[in-house]
């Protein structure tokens, strides 16, 4: 179901925001203001909407801006299958991983004031992490070969395993020093930049950040940065008279049409592990918000976060040569890591109509964004699935789906 954008802003004006924060739509153009045609764009809209029509979906908002400005932002189908509680653009969402580039950007702006340096090593910081040995082919245990590096930590290559070879460790059951006190005791899986592993890299840099600014990674990401974006419903959890407007987690039946999956955690209940490899909850146009502030190298409605040198810093690769993304297997051809990023080397080889260097990543629930520099485009997608970033974990391809039609409607580049 989609439904009218006026309607949707009186609703969203009707509930509770952050305190001291004002509402703010985001600015709309026509499509062909900026390049877009209107009737290509709709089918956009119309391919979310069959997708919600073929059960395939519970509901999906999704919102496309360039230069800047949306020219597309819906929502379509239900928060809640049980309810049928119409989907809103004010809707929450666990945005799991895609918590991980907000930490990069508070990495990097420690880095900006001075406070690392992409060649330090990660024990500068964290002393605790000086000499951990490797483990090698044979199960023996040997010296790291050279010292982590900061650049390394944030492109998932400093030594560290996959989230699952931890899994014995229960690395969140206090908090972030209680991880680092763990990790303090266990060899690394590889030697530091010879290989690309998705684990507990991102809650790494959180520690860091607390270490270097002296606040909880909570405290960090609502004063330093949603604060000052004017993201007013995202944080690591929803305080109470927020909380119906959390979207409610899917799953698939036998026969591959959604339904509601067991009940989740209590998205109002305060964590005491400040997960910034995947802990925030937030909004398509709160997201959109921060998304669009790295597009704009740094900066969004006169407020600066990074330097605009950082910002473009954040979206080169950093990997060594023959290190490759490999997130599901097999490795992904011309895709490189920046910070906190993946990095679009080469689009031909990645089977892609996106520009170079778009940068992007999605989270476990199937949320999904890009930011595309060479076309000046965001784009942020909302769902709300159990495995919904997995391939073959049943929920549709959307970060296929979503390239092919954004970039088919996209008529004049040039605009």
């Amino acid at each position: 179901m989609q439904l009218d954008r006026r309607t949707l802003l009186l609703a969203a004006g009707a509930c509770a925001f952050a305190p001291g924060l004002a509402f703010a739509a985001p600015p709309m153009a026509r499509p062909e203001d900026v390049g877009f045609s209107s009737a290509k764009l709709k089918a956009l809209g119309a391919e979310m909407q069959a997708l919600v029509d073929q059960q395939k979906l519970a509901g999906v908002t999704t919102l496309l801006a360039r230069k800047g400005k949306v020219v597309h932002f819906e929502s379509h189908g239900v928060a809640d299958l049980a309810t049928r509680a119409p989907l809103r653009t004010d809707h929450i969402f666990r945005i799991a991983s895609m918590t991980k580039p907000v930490t990069g950007v508070a990495m990097m702006m420690l880095y900006d004031e001075g406070k690392w340096a992409l060649e330090d090593s990660v024990e500068k910081y964290i002393p605790q992490f000086k000499g951990l040995k490797v483990k090698a082919a044979d199960g023996s245990l040997v010296d790291q070969a050279s010292p982590m590096t900061m650049a390394q930590l944030m492109s998932h290559s400093a030594g560290f395993d996959v989230s699952a070879g931890y899994e014995g460790a229960n690395l969140q059951a206090t908090d972030l020093q209680g991880m680092i006190d763990k990790l303090a005791t266990m060899p690394l899986a590889y030697q530091p930049g010879t290989d690309w592993r998705y684990g507990p890299s991102v809650n790494i840099q959180g520690y860091i950040v607390e270490k270097l600014s002296g606040m909880n990674l909570n405290e960090f990401f609502q004063t330093r940065i949603f604060r000052p974006l004017k993201m007013v419903d995202t944080g690591f959890y929803v305080p109470a008279e927020k909380a119906a407007r959390v979207v409610k987690v899917n799953t698939y039946g036998p026969d591959g049409k959604i339904i509601p999956a067991p009940a989740g955690g209590d998205p109002t209940r305060v964590p005491t592990f400040w997960s910034g490899s995947g802990g925030l909850l937030s909004t398509v146009e709160d997201y959109w918000r921060f998304a669009q502030m790295v597009a704009n190298r740094g900066e969004l409605d006169g407020v600066r976060l990074l330097k605009p040198e950082t910002a473009v810093l954040m979206r080169r690769n950093v990997l060594a040569p023959g290190v490759k993304v490999d997130l599901y297997g097999p490795s992904q051809e011309g895709v490189g890591f920046g910070m906190d990023f993946a990095v679009l080397m080469d689009p031909a080889a990645a089977g892609t109509p996106m520009g170079l260097d778009t940068h992007w990543w999605g989270g476990a629930f199937g949320t999904w964004f890009w930011i595309d520099p060479t076309n000046d485009i965001v784009f942020v997608g909302f769902i709300q699935n159990l495995r919904g970033s997995i391939p073959g974990g049943g929920t549709p391809p959307m970060r296929d789906i979503t390239p092919r039609l954004v970039y088919a409607a996209l008529e004049n580049p040039k605009a």
